[in-house]
């Protein structure tokens, strides 16, 4: 087989001409090879600790379904039941595991330890791969930072480049740049290649390169376009893989950089304190079968080689969200993927404006909705399926979720509210607030308790910015999920938009008219039949909708 790419590796280059395939290189042997079972009843056993630990997290999760189930009882049951309320019932029971699951998972990251780094081996590491995948970026601006981790490190490692731009002048343009580039670095410091045909989207990109082009290496750390980690850490998570020869991925955990818009600034105030509480509970029950989000990740390369190559879909078509997919391979074959909470050193850049953030978790929705075909395949681990599942149900509960918010606004303008008890009703919002949002308030609790006013702040504008984004994310998932239902998702993977700064008023209108619309329906439909108690108790949920256009205008400014 033949095909057209362009290679480029230190200073040497093959440009704008047909090359046979390289070889492919034999798989490299790891230090030490841990079982490859077939089948689930040749995995090792669980640890008794493990299964404690996840007997404990369980019960936990039970206890806050529990007690928010039989709260919602205590609302609604007074004055008997109308149809609205039954449908609130059933809507709200549906969200009651996520719902504990959330809560849980923010109470065992507050209690639980950070488990020690294994021993440090006295050998020196391997070589390794700073890999970052790119598709349609303007490469110039990648380069600084991943010099700077690259000269930064003290152990070995090679930076790589791997390209999936297919337009001829975007792909001229970034080979000149990397050229240029290579110029500055010792030879053989750089691997550069830009293949034409984007099969398996970044999973392809990845797996094509490890298959061709990481002779010589061990582990590779896979970054994304907008991600910068600090040097420190990559040397950490680097001694951590070599010392510990049957982890196979190592994550940490993301916070974001370079905020230069009002969005990307508010989100960001509540998602790194929040990431570190969250991914520090599922740490804790999940142990060695963690999760994957693919980048800000070291891997080791011989297991992902042989155990994380993905097929097509039973459709023909590639698996988008392929992190979790991954991991759960590697679950399944006996190797270890755990994630390093940590406070600081991995970053990345969130989307600078709402139409930007809808556009990625519509993406995200693509993803893991594919999921549902995977459920039965014998190749991933039980609980690599539950995160799966998690993933699907973060979409697919979305209406119920959002039809909490008209079956309630139906309900008191009609009367079916008269009788509920007003002060335990503001008690289940308050609770079941705090339960889907636990990790985050601890996380600003802990960041309260170590750095005072500044944080109590931080903590109040972010809580208003998420009351405000919520009533709009909620109802675009439930477009999305039933633009799923319908068939009309759009195909592929489009390239992801970093920059921002301005989102014009019509932009605005075109996008978020019809949020607007279904707000101010619901809005004028209380103010019309309900009491000044229920539109009050709405008009949080309701503000998100009927301020989006404006919303997403004003945060869309540069700070």
């Amino acid at each position: 087989m033949r095909t057209r790419c362009r290679l480029l590796i230190g200073s040497w280059s093959v440009e704008g001409r047909s090359v046979p395939d390289p070889p492919r290189q034999p798989l490299p042997r790891c230090a030490v090879d841990p079982p490859v079972p077939h089948d689930l009843s040749s995995l090792p056993a669980p640890s008794a600790d493990r299964t404690l630990r996840r007997l404990l997290f369980l019960g936990l999760v039970v206890a806050l379904a529990a007690g928010l189930f039989l709260l919602m009882l205590a609302v609604l049951a007074p004055g008997g039941w109308s149809g609205w309320e039954v449908l609130i019932l059933v809507c709200y029971s549906l969200n009651l595991p996520w719902l504990a699951l959330a809560g849980a998972t923010g109470l065992t990251g507050l209690a639980a330890r950070p488990e020690p780094d294994p021993a440090i081996s006295p050998i020196a590491p391997p070589p390794t791969l700073l890999a970052i995948c790119v598709r349609d970026e303007e490469v110039s601006t990648l380069l600084p930072p991943l010099t700077a981790l690259w000269r930064g490190l003290d152990v070995p490692a090679t930076i790589a480049l791997l390209s999936d731009t297919t337009d001829p002048q975007r792909g001229a343009a970034e080979e000149e740049v990397v050229r240029a580039f290579a110029a500055t670095l010792p030879p053989g410091a750089l691997r550069y290649r830009r293949r034409a045909d984007n099969a398996g989207w970044k999973a392809g990109n990845l797996m094509e390169f490890l298959d061709r082009h990481a002779d010589g290496h061990e582990f590779l750390l896979l970054l994304d376009a907008d991600s910068v980690m600090d040097p420190a850490l990559v040397a950490r998570m680097v001694r951590c893989m070599h010392a510990q020869p049957t982890l196979a991925l190592l994550q940490a955990t993301i916070a974001g950089h370079e905020a230069r818009t009002r969005f990307a600034h508010w989100f960001g105030l509540g998602h790194a304190p929040g990431a570190r509480i969250w991914a520090s509970g599922q740490a804790w029950w999940q142990g060695p079968q963690g999760a994957f989000w693919g980048h800000n990740a070291l891997l080791r390369i011989a297991p992902f080689r042989l155990h994380a190559r993905l097929g097509a879909l039973p459709d023909g078509t590639a698996i988008l969200s392929h992190d979790f997919v991954e991991a759960a391979r590697l679950h399944r074959a006996g190797w270890e993927v755990r994630v390093l909470p940590v406070d600081d050193g991995s970053w990345e850049r969130h989307p600078p404006d709402l139409p930007a953030f809808l556009d990625r978790d519509r993406r995200w929705a693509a993803g893991n909705m594919q999921y549902r075909f995977l459920l039965r395949d014998p190749h991933l681990s039980r609980l690599g399926r539950f995160q799966m599942v998690q993933a699907m149900a973060h979409y697919l509960l979305a209406p119920l979720w959002f039809l909490l918010l008209p079956l309630a606004v139906l309900n008191a303008a009609t009367g079916g509210a008269e009788g509920t008890p007003r002060v335990l009703l503001l008690v289940w919002l308050a609770l079941s607030y705090a339960a889907l949002h636990l990790p985050r308030l601890l996380g600003h609790a802990r960041e309260a308790w170590r750095r005072g006013g500044p944080a109590l702040r931080e903590a109040a504008t972010e809580s208003l910015f998420l009351l405000l984004l919520e009533g709009a994310m909620a109802f675009d998932k439930t477009l999305t999920v039933v633009a799923h239902a319908l068939g009309r998702r759009r195909p592929g993977w489009p390239a992801q938009r970093r920059e921002g700064g301005h989102v014009p008023w019509g932009e605005a209108l075109r996008r978020l008219w019809p949020h607007s619309v279904f707000g101010l329906a619901f809005l004028a439909a209380l103010l019309a039949w309900g009491t000044p108690f229920a539109t009050l108790v709405a008009l949080p949920a309701l503000a998100g909708l009927v301020l989006a256009v404006p919303f997403c205008v004003l945060s869309a400014r540069r700070r």
